[in-house]
């Protein structure tokens, strides 16, 4: 109710002061961001692109998070948002049913919650921030693994990140659909494998990989951490350039990767983006504009126009792939 009169009273002083209604009521906005995990580069990036959307709206922005990504961990930050009585919290979820019981409780206490990167449970949410179209996304990793394997055919291989990620696992889904169809038949997917998004077991996994399957031709990784940590095997163990790697990664992580052949092609979508519009959905949210009804247009400096389709999902873009030849170009 506090928050309910606070921003009709502040709606009341723009109309007296001939301010738009939206900036007056996000001048005091408090969006708290929670990710997967924190001390993750890719969160960090996308956190760069929240504090500068509150920059030019005049909120406020803070980050918290576990440095495990499980939905257990998840669960004790969200509880603390509640009792703070943020505005908003913009979650990525590491298991999307075992926060969605906190994060109905956010909202029932009139917090708006916004999705982004792995959207919580249907329900459990007012929007969610969608970084690319999931089946854009699953066949843009068929088709770099079958760039990679010789004659696109052969053995491959997935490192995941948590077994309970959505976003991941409705990648992998698709890349499932999409292997069945006739030109990708010379591809054979031996394994799915998990790392947790953290450096030393997504390593190790890849270690494990290449044990387990001797004719492996293509490690496919679509997660920011793993991919990494698969480059960093195989240049160790002397496999570069022997098994390929694929997935999705920032350049800035994976530019020497690039540089010295490990890894040819890979792709991702402009993650300080996806921290930019999600912090303005919220901000949307909170003032009024939106509410999350699919159909309802609105724009986004910098960004543009979008439209929320159906389960209240909002698609920033197409994913970028980055090789050799454009990497230098992109700089997050």
């Amino acid at each position: 109710m506090q928050r309910s009169l606070s921003i009709a009273l502040a709606m009341v002083i723009s109309l007296e002061l001939g301010v738009p209604p939206n900036a007056a009521a996000q001048a005091g906005l408090n969006v708290a961001f929670l990710p997967k995990q924190i001390n993750n580069s890719y969160f960090d990036v996308a956190a760069t692109g929240a504090m500068h959307a509150a920059s030019e709206l005049g909120g406020q922005f803070k980050q918290v998070g576990p440095s495990q990504a499980t939905g257990a961990a998840q669960l004790p930050f969200i509880q603390d948002l509640t009792a703070q009585d943020v505005d908003a919290i913009v979650v990525s979820a590491a298991d999307p049913e075992a926060i969605a019981p906190a994060l109905n409780a956010a909202r029932q206490a009139g917090i708006k919650v916004v999705g982004y990167d792995s959207s919580p449970a249907q329900g459990a949410f007012d929007v969610f921030v969608n970084q690319a179209d999931t089946r854009d996304i699953g066949q843009e990793l068929v088709r770099m693994a079958c760039d990679e394997a010789p004659g696109c055919s052969g053995d491959i291989a997935v490192l995941s990140a948590t077994p309970r990620a959505t976003n991941q696992n409705a990648w992998i889904d698709v890349m499932k659909q999409t292997l069945t169809n006739p030109q990708y038949a010379g591809l054979n997917l031996v394994d799915v494998v998990y790392g947790n998004d953290d450096d030393l077991t997504s390593q190790e996994q890849t270690l494990a990989l290449l044990q387990a399957h001797p004719d492996l031709q293509v490690i496919v990784s679509p997660t920011t951490i793993g991919v990494v940590s698969a480059a960093k095997v195989l240049e160790n163990t002397g496999e570069s350039g022997v098994v390929q790697l694929t997935g999705l990664g920032t350049p800035n992580s994976m530019r020497g990767y690039v540089e010295d052949g490990t890894i040819k092609e890979l792709a991702l979508w402009n993650v300080e983006n996806l921290g930019y519009l999600a912090y303005y959905v919220a901000a949307k949210l909170v003032s009024g504009e939106i509410k999350g009804n699919p159909g309802e247009a609105f724009s986004v400096p910098i960004l543009g126009d979008y439209t929320i389709g159906a389960n209240a999902e909002v698609v920033m873009g197409p994913p970028q792939v980055f090789t050799a030849d454009n990497i230098d170009q992109f700089n997050f």
